[in-house]
């Protein structure tokens, strides 16, 4: 799997999913073509998918937010007869390199949680409408929705069979998600989950794992009230216009780089290392609403943060030995303030919104990637605001302190806004200050009293925003010396650490997707009972079961 993954696409491109709108209602079929894998080597038989599916599926939630504001309710169904979805294809999984499963289950629950978060975000809900076989991440991709709906025939059924199948795991959120979100008895949630055939009508209701079984006479008329009822409860305006998300201005360097228009990514391979730099913006906010809705996808703060996603997403995936990602900005804090002041001013408009919850979800997604992460805070650079909360996120910040010889650009400086305090929560829902202090607490509100203030060095350190600070004479070696010193270590022995010690703090259903089941993936996907030659992935279809190594750890 050596080309590279492209996260782009857009409705015209779509090989696996179609998207249709009417009024206040949004109809998204999963009808995937077996042909159009996004590696050779297997067929998306039975509505299964790989992360190609799953680049369209992100594409079309994430449309539907911005291009669609007067939707309110969106039905989930499939296009094919029998089969609802057949879950991740195993032919791609047995076939993947680790670090692809790894990453491709990243990505699925970064995209589950997304049209999850829509209902109680921007109030437009999903509604699952099931007929046929839903399976493993099948019924991970209904499991996300706010409601489900089983077809109540001798077809259709829900399972996670993964286990007695595969000898892995429901990879995006099925275990997490029966017990916490549809809180399903343990006991029964352990015969589920051990069974290969699911389960079917009213045991389904009964046992939790879907809201309603119906049978096809009263199918669609069922689907229908519940969307009413849905819709009924959105607060989306329906007579609003949409943007569109025009195509990213990119350029692919030979060197691995990447150049967009507000993001810049330098690849050093030799020392195994992207630099991220982000540029602020050339032009004043918006000065209205309107003049927000007419700029659309080219405004600052829209534009930023899906370049940002972009790069972020395509050195995950992409870049695997490019150990430590180093973050930069260079622009005039001021201007940045005053982009995000406009947006948070303005939060009562449904665009602004939705940008503002953009940047959350781009902001999760750099404390999800697992890179060694640090930022500069230079001479000249920008870090304020919404760009001051990956100085948060990183796993450490160096700050130059005063002038530097020969450098014009204004002092290097941090500023806090109200960005900082609140809108822009973690995983595990408190606000990375509250993470970064969460034996001071007393530290945030001393942060907060500064907020509006350009803190340079002194300040900044006093204040705990960052974690070392140099003047112009010790700042080159003492950055280098980090860098070279975190390069050399073992990616799997940093993996672990930073994934510890970045969600500090209580958990939630988020952190224990990411933190519990996907540590565990991540190990099981490495074991030979799983992905050995003799493991059951490799075997799966040959009609002989996996030989298991039997003893516990």
């Amino acid at each position: 799997m050596s080309k590279r993954i492209d996260f782009q696409t857009d409705p015209s491109k779509y090989r696996h999913w179609k998207v249709s709108t009417d009024g206040e209602v949004a109809t998204l079929t999963m009808d995937v073509d077996p042909s159009a894998g996004l590696f050779e080597g297997y067929e998306l038989k039975l509505n299964s998918y790989d992360l190609g599916v799953d680049i369209e599926l992100a594409d079309a939630v994430q449309r539907l937010r911005f291009e669609h504001p007067e939707v309110k309710a969106v039905v989930m169904q499939s296009g094919k007869d029998r089969v609802f979805c057949a879950g991740a294809n195993i032919r791609m999984l047995a076939g993947a390199a680790h670090a692809h499963k790894v990453n491709f289950c990243k990505f699925t629950n970064e995209t589950r949680n997304t049209f999850e978060a829509a209902g109680a975000e921007s109030g437009q809900y999903y509604i699952c409408a099931v007929k046929g076989a839903c399976a493993g991440g099948g019924y991970e991709l209904a499991l996300a929705c706010d409601h489900i709906i089983l077809a109540d025939d001798a077809s259709s059924s829900v399972a996670l069979p993964e286990v007695p199948l595969l000898a892995v795991l429901p990879g995006t959120g099925g275990l997490t998600r029966v017990t916490d979100k549809r809180k399903v008895r343990r006991d029964l949630a352990d015969v589920f989950c051990a069974m290969e055939e699911g389960v079917r009508g009213k045991k389904a209701v009964d046992w939790r794992l879907v809201d309603d079984a119906v049978p096809n006479s009263k199918f669609d008329e069922t689907v229908a009230a519940r969307v009413s009822e849905y819709a009924a409860k959105s607060q989306r305006p329906a007579d609003a216009k949409g943007i569109e998300l025009t195509p990213l201005k990119r350029t692919f360097n030979d060197d691995g780089g990447v150049t967009y228009s507000t993001v810049e990514v330098e690849v050093d391979r030799a020392k195994r290392r992207a630099t991220i730099t982000i540029n602020g913006p050339a032009d004043a906010a918006p000065a209205s609403v309107e003049a927000l809705h007419a700029e659309g996808a080219e405004t600052w703060m829209l534009r930023c943060a899906r370049e940002l996603d972009d790069a972020i997403l395509h050195l995950r995936l992409n870049e695997l030995e490019l150990g430590v990602v180093v973050f930069r900005t260079q622009g005039d804090p001021e201007q940045v303030v005053a982009h995000e002041r406009f947006l948070l001013d303005n939060r009562s408009n449904w665009l602004a919104k939705e940008i503002l919850l953009y940047w959350k979800r781009v902001l999760k997604r750099v404390d999800m990637t697992s890179r060694s992460l640090v930022a500069l805070v230079e001479p000249g650079s920008c870090f304020s605001g919404v760009l001051a909360e990956i100085l948060f996120a990183v796993d450490r910040t160096y700050m130059a302190e005063g002038d530097f010889e020969g450098d014009n650009r204004h002092v290097a400086s941090i500023t806090l806004t109200e960005a900082n305090f609140g809108p822009f929560p973690m995983a595990n829902d408190l606000t990375r200050l509250e993470t970064r202090f969460l034996g001071e607490p007393e530290r945030v509100g001393a942060a907060r009293e500064r907020a509006g203030e350009a803190l340079e060095a002194f300040d900044a350190n006093e204040l705990g925003l960052v974690t070392f600070a140099y003047d112009d004479i010790d700042w080159e070696d003492e950055v280098r010396i980090f860098l070279e010193e975190r390069a050399s270590f073992s990616p799997d022995a940093l993996t672990g650490m930073e994934a510890n010690l970045r969600f500090a703090g209580p958990e939630t259903m988020e952190t224990r997707i990411f933190g519990r089941l996907t540590a565990w993936q991540n190990w099981i996907f490495q074991r030979p009972n799983a992905v050995g030659e003799d493991g059951a992935l490799r075997r799966y279809g040959t009609g002989v079961r996996g030989e298991y190594d039997l003893r516990r750890v």
